[in-house]
């Protein structure tokens, strides 16, 4: 991806911070039916350098990763508009335009896939325990009962990301100057929306690096 040096980021434990709490992927391959894209919750483990999810078996895009074996896994995080009413050279000299701030990490390695009952199961509890976190009452797959549980990983195939590379993306106005990105930080938190005030303190968190 197109990614200035003012906005890079390579700090492995922000990268793996947005790989935990966004961990929705787009897996995009190329195989013999051209490019292909699966959206689906990936788990980084660090140790081992690896995303590991799973899809439907009923999905054909597995097939194809058997077939070629490269990928990237896009990982969006936070994003915002930013308008140019922000800016105070808005009144100034007017040369100004919107932007789209937001922060990406992109995953690249080659793939394999997983029909081991053992490795899917391990990877649905690994997924389901990852997000049932601070629920009260949190579900757990052993609940389930064993048949079912047997019967639903029959329907899954496991996928594998070996990772070679991770680039991440903070673009959060750190090619403004500094009244600028003041006024984006004013102009976000303005808004009230817990969106807006996640990229506020990402703007924040980029001035004060």
């Amino acid at each position: 991806m197109y990614n200035p040096a003012a906005f890079r980021e390579t700090r492995p434990e922000m990268l793996e911070a947005i790989l935990a709490a966004h961990p929705l992927a787009t897996l995009v391959t190329c195989g013999t039916n051209g490019l292909e894209a699966t959206h689906l919750p990936l788990l980084y483990y660090p140790q081992e350098n690896a995303l590991r999810g799973h899809v439907a078996r009923a999905n054909p895009h597995w097939q194809q990763i058997a077939d070629r074996g490269e990928a990237l896994a896009i990982f969006s995080g936070p994003q915002h508009y930013v308008s140019p009413a922000w800016y105070p050279s808005r009144g100034e000299h007017g040369r100004v335009v919107p932007t789209w701030n937001y922060v990406a990490v992109h995953a690249r390695g080659r793939l394999a896939v997983h029909h081991e009952p053992e490795w899917l199961l391990e990877n649905v509890s690994a997924l389901t325990d990852a997000q049932e976190q601070g629920i009260p009452n949190p579900w757990r797959v052993a609940e389930a009962p064993p048949d079912f549980i047997e019967n639903s990983l029959r329907a899954i195939v496991g996928i594998e990301l070996k990772v070679k590379s991770l680039e991440g993306k903070w673009k959060v106005s750190q090619n403004r100057t500094m009244p600028e990105r003041e006024g984006v930080i004013a102009g976000l938190e303005g808004l009230g929306t817990s969106e807006a005030h996640r990229m506020a303190e990402l703007v924040r968190a980029a001035i004060q690096r």
